[in-house]
């Protein structure tokens, strides 16, 4: 198989993960990116508090999403973009909860996605004193981006996750996981097993 997966991104309004206002997604085929897209998130009502903090970091206002759509709105694209791939983000067990915490408030189920995490790749792969996705980003050939937009994150993890594979040898997401001793993980239930209190990560 080859070298296929989406790379996401997501940024929140505050310290809820049910308030993703902002997502990245990079599609990879065979090692080399092919399309990428963007687009602003309005949390779901009583997650839709906008902290000083977390505007400070990535810019995002209130006012910024007012006329985007909602979390159960968007969704669908979200999941058509991604296709049935692999996903990949770095720390992914926030942006897989993002994905299963903002699905749970909007009262939808969560899709299913096999992930990996290309932090726990860079452990593997780099000597770093810091393996922040910019530290882990530059040992990867990949500098200067805009951390904390989405897209921008995306696209620097999408970077590592190749550069890791090349470095292994890996054909494969498969692979990758094998040479660096990560865990493939899933998030979601399938369609046929979800019940009303099914959501999972």
């Amino acid at each position: 198989m080859p070298l296929d997966f989406t790379a996401i991104d997501f940024e929140t309004a505050n310290n809820s993960a049910a308030s993703a206002c902002s997502v990245g997604l990079v599609k990879v085929r065979d090692g080399r990116v092919v399309d990428s897209a963007y687009w602003l998130i309005k949390p779901p009502l009583g997650y839709d508090a906008f902290l000083e903090w977390n505007v400070r970091i990535h810019g995002i206002m209130a006012a910024d999403v007012a006329d985007a759509m909602l979390w159960s709105e968007q969704l669908p694209d979200l999941v058509a973009f991604a296709e049935n791939d692999y996903l990949v983000a770095h720390n992914a067990g926030f942006d897989m909860g993002v994905i299963a915490t903002a699905s749970a408030a909007s009262f939808v189920p969560s899709p299913t996605f096999d992930y990996l995490c290309s932090l726990q790749v860079a452990r593997k792969t780099y000597h770093l004193d810091s393996y922040r996705l910019p530290v882990a980003a530059m040992a990867a050939g990949f500098e200067d981006f805009e951390h904390h937009n989405a897209l921008a994150d995306a696209e620097a993890c999408a970077a590592i996750m190749v550069h890791a594979a090349r470095r292994h040898g890996a054909a494969d997401l498969a692979e990758l996981a094998e040479a660096t001793g990560s865990t493939i993980k899933r998030i979601g239930t399938p369609v046929a097993q979800i019940s009303t209190s099914a959501i999972t990560v």
